[in-house]
């Protein structure tokens, strides 16, 4: 039994030691991209670009079908969702790779602006001081604008703007339910979703954008409905 305590307290001490360490790179890092790029700076990069479009040019089907399918508690939560990461890090410890990212959308603004999309664990703890950053400087609905301007939609479509205007000739303040939930899918995976590609692959990750909708009452199943029903067959 003490020799259980023992090797109990060790892997305790342990583990501490190892995320004082991890904890300290993260930290290092996000002091060295800071440094090398001010946050204030990097912003005011963003929404300078003339495509830029600010959130209340943004329709709300697509902010309702974004965060659903990728954050849908980033309005109302702040800081990390150390619910999604502790899932993530399980998920990858079964799988012995790092799979999943847990990333809420503040998360992925860090990770566009200051680090590759190479992951790792440092980059990680890295991002959760930009979270802090970002959040502390700029409103929720400042942090969604930079996030839908920045990600890539596919077929050379960077931005919200590009994306609605090459895909839909309109305006992104001008979507339908069955345009922004589409053009909600593709930043999982725009290379695989553009749809130069063809409709097959995009439908069902535009059901799937849908349904997290419907779950967490944004539309209507009619609304579902009707938006699928204007799919094409491929």
């Amino acid at each position: 039994m003490k020799l259980i305590k023992k090797i109990l307290l060790i892997l305790l001490i342990l583990g501490f030691a190892i995320f004082g360490y991890l904890g300290l790179e993260g930290y290092n890092r996000y002091k060295e991209a800071i440094k090398e790029l001010p946050l204030s700076v990097a912003v005011s990069n963003i929404q300078a670009d003339p495509t830029y479009v600010s959130f209340n040019e943004i329709d709300p089907d697509f902010v309702d079908a974004l965060t659903s399918i990728e954050d849908h508690r980033f309005f109302e939560r702040r800081g990390v969702d150390f619910v999604a990461i502790g899932r993530a890090l399980v998920a990858n410890l079964v799988s012995k790779e790092i799979q999943q990212g847990g990333s809420t959308i503040t998360q992925q603004v860090a990770k566009n602006i200051y680090f590759s999309n190479k992951p790792s664990l440092t980059r990680k703890i890295a991002e959760v001081f930009f979270v802090w950053d970002l959040e502390d400087h700029y409103t929720k609905d400042e942090i969604f604008a930079m996030y839908a301007n920045i990600i890539y939609y596919g077929d050379g479509y960077y931005g919200i703007r590009q994306a609605a205007n090459g895909y839909f000739n309109k305006a992104p303040n001008d979507l339908t339910l069955y345009e922004a939930s589409l053009l909600a899918g593709l930043p999982q995976s725009p290379s695989r979703y553009q749809l130069s590609n063809g409709y097959k692959l995009i439908n069902e990750r535009q059901k799937n954008v849908l349904s997290a909708m419907l779950k967490y009452n944004e539309i209507s199943t009619q609304e579902m409905n009707d938006a699928l029903a204007q799919q094409p067959n491929s």
